[in-house]
């Protein structure tokens, strides 16, 4: 056995302690913003989760898509209104990001990774009653955004015993009285979904390493973050605006039940795999 070969069965028994501890157990995939539209890092994620179905893991990918979301506006000649770093919604906004993401961006992923080999089935949060959200009262008017008030897993636990990876677009169905559909948060949904699934691992595939002591080095990586440790980073400024969001939503998953959460560069092809079946990990795990 030459040196290479030796390294590649180094590797690969490596994972198997990774393998077993999450064999049969499930763990809720977010993946959205930028890291959607580096091609290799697609294709990449796609093999990923279709490997860790492979070897028994309950994979779901949770998908946002804002990048495709203010494209189609502008076709449109409409032009993205954000409040506070947040989308505004209106009427027909509501209707573009349900066009975009359940259509476009969700039959998309479904369908890459069906040409890598895998199979999947598109969802959204208006199916089987997946998702449900009451209107956004907290903060600025942000319009038709909403917060999720409840999760029914029925359609992914059936897509799941059929052995196929659900993708979820995260728009929800609006409570009796209010709105029909809502624009939710998609990293609040995977967490949200997280919970409601008993997950072992929420990982959050995004745009940066992780959450770093400086914003222009990549060597000043948080590797790990207690919960106690989440005010004085937000305090200190070390994790600030669009990162807060996405943190407190890996606080509120282990918080509820989930064993750890994880922030991640989804650009950074099989990130994902270097996270789960690695000790070092590839970016800032919460626990």
């Amino acid at each position: 056995m030459d040196s290479q070969e030796a390294e590649r069965a180094k590797i690969l028994s490596g994972a198997l302690p990774f393998i077993r501890a999450l064999a049969g157990k499930t763990v809720v995939v977010k993946y959205g913003g930028a890291a959607m539209t580096e091609e290799a890092a697609r294709v990449a994620l796609a093999d990923d989760l279709i490997l860790m179905g492979a070897v028994g893991i309950r994979t779901v990918l949770v998908h946002g898509g804002g990048p495709e979301i203010d494209a189609m506006l502008r076709r449109l000649g409409k032009e993205p209104v954000f409040v506070g770093g947040l989308r505004h919604t209106d009427e027909e906004t509501m209707e573009i990001v349900q066009m975009v993401l359940a259509g476009k961006v969700n039959k998309g992923i479904v369908a890459l990774i069906q040409r890598r080999g895998g199979k999947a089935i598109g969802l959204c949060g208006l199916d089987a009653g997946l998702l449900r959200a009451r209107r956004l009262d907290s903060g600025p008017d942000l319009g038709l955004v909403g917060e999720i008030v409840g999760v029914e897993t029925e359609g992914i636990d059936a897509a799941l015993a059929a052995g196929l990876i659900p993708v979820v677009a995260t728009v929800a169905a609006g409570i009796p009285g209010e709105a029909e559909v809502y624009n939710v948060n998609a990293d609040t949904a995977a967490a949200e979904i997280a919970l409601a699934l008993g997950a072992e691992r929420l990982l959050l595939l995004t745009d940066v390493p992780g959450i770093l002591r400086d914003l222009k080095d990549e060597g000043s990586l948080i590797r790990e973050i207690a919960r106690g440790e989440l005010d004085g980073y937000i305090a200190g400024g070390i994790v600030s605006k669009g990162m807060i969001p996405k943190l407190r939503s890996c606080v509120r998953a282990v918080e509820g039940g989930v064993g750890s959460a994880h922030i991640i560069d989804g650009r950074s092809p099989h990130a994902l795999l270097l996270e789960v079946f690695s000790e070092r990990g590839k970016g800032t795990m919460i626990r």
